[in-house]
């Protein structure tokens, strides 16, 4: 015959341990989400700036524009424009409008 008492005694023990590592799971998420995250939004943001500087530099150049000159500030801007022109296409597509 079973001992009714240690088999409920036997699950409260699991219970808890499913109890304390869902906490502890929860608690890594929240950490992640709350500590962490911000700092790797900060860190794809400057990579991000990075690449486009990078990108930028590699076009105008490529076309005589050399960096500092007041035809490669021109050209920068002119590159910005068109990346938010897509940008934006790219949103309203997401919504429907397109």
């Amino acid at each position: 015959m079973v001992d009714t008492a240690s088999v409920t005694s036997t699950q409260a023990r699991y219970r808890l341990l499913y109890l304390t590592f869902a906490v502890a799971l929860a608690a890594g998420g929240l950490w992640a989400a709350l500590i962490e995250g911000p700092s790797m939004r900060a860190t794809a943001q400057e990579q991000l700036e990075h690449e486009i500087s990078a990108e930028n530099l590699g076009f105008c150049e490529k076309f005589g524009m050399r960096s500092g000159t007041g035809e490669f500030i021109a050209c920068t801007r002119e590159l910005a424009i068109i990346r938010q022109a897509q940008a934006d296409r790219d949103r309203a597509a997401e919504v429907g409008i397109f």
